[in-house]
């Protein structure tokens, strides 16, 4: 017997397009999306709001700028420099450096690029969602960072697990094509580093930011180092440290840097 072709015919392919599109859990990812999305305060909320915690010059480096309308152009720093490929934005005059992180990391290590010897006041890290490359960015970032100093990640909060899959190129999925891709693992594992405090914002999916000096929060101690989804949803708050903007205000107003 031949299987049964349930798209043999527009009425069938209607009727389990429309199974899809009603199913309990397709619609409720939907109006999580769409919760995240209307939250007001964006990164670039809490990036001006660290750097204007310096009171002298600051500088400030965007690993990831891909639209520079969207962060970059609206960043209030003495100093600030773009790091992107330019595949979508090639004439883009806001793009500093027009290579990959890789390269741009490479080159300032060896003074092809401004000076080895600089510090940022915070490095923004937005460019390829996946864990193994963030990770790779940070690791660089944290050479470049003034002790008193912030690396932020965008993404690093991702609702459900449609939201965490890896390829952003298929959106034929609940979340359609938003997409957070696998960020949050190298967050996870940086907030495993004693060295560093660390916090996530819960807005604009998720604002990661890591610190030497600033006590943003205490690392974190894993037992589990695989890092499926199921466990950072079930332990959101904790892995992630994760608070409001308002909460951060009030810790770093404390302790004034």
């Amino acid at each position: 017997m031949k299987p049964k072709n349930l798209f043999s015919t527009p009425n069938k392919y209607f009727t389990k397009g429309k199974e899809i599109f009603h199913d309990s859990h397709y619609r409720e990812v939907q109006k999580i999306t769409a919760k995240e999305a209307s939250k007001t305060i964006k990164r670039t909320d809490i990036l001006n709001y660290l750097l204007s915690l310096k009171k002298s010059d600051t500088c400030y480096l965007e690993v990831g700028v891909n639209n520079p309308d969207n962060n970059f152009v609206k960043i209030k720093a003495s100093k600030k420099y773009g790091v992107e490929p330019g595949q979508m934005f090639i004439d883009n005059p806001h793009i500093e450096f027009k290579m990959t992180s890789d390269e741009f990391f490479d080159k300032l290590s060896k003074n092809e690029v401004l000076s080895n010897k600089i510090k940022f006041d915070v490095i923004f890290i937005d460019g390829m969602h996946l864990a193994d490359q963030v990770d790779v960015d940070i690791e660089n970032s944290v050479k470049y960072i003034k002790d008193d100093g912030f690396i932020v990640l965008h993404d690093c909060n991702p609702p459900t697990e449609w939201h965490a899959r890896e390829r952003d190129s298929y959106f034929h999925t609940p979340a359609s094509r938003t997409w957070n891709g696998t960020t949050w693992k190298a967050f996870l594992k940086w907030r495993c580093n004693s060295e560093f405090n660390s916090c996530c914002i819960d807005t604009d999916w998720g604002i990661g930011i890591l610190s030497k000096k600033n006590e943003i929060g205490k690392s974190l101690k894993l037992d589990n180092f695989f890092y499926e989804f199921h466990k950072l949803d079930t332990n959101r708050t904790e892995y992630l440290n994760l608070m409001n903007f308002d909460e951060l205000k009030l810790i770093l107003n404390k302790t004034k840097i």
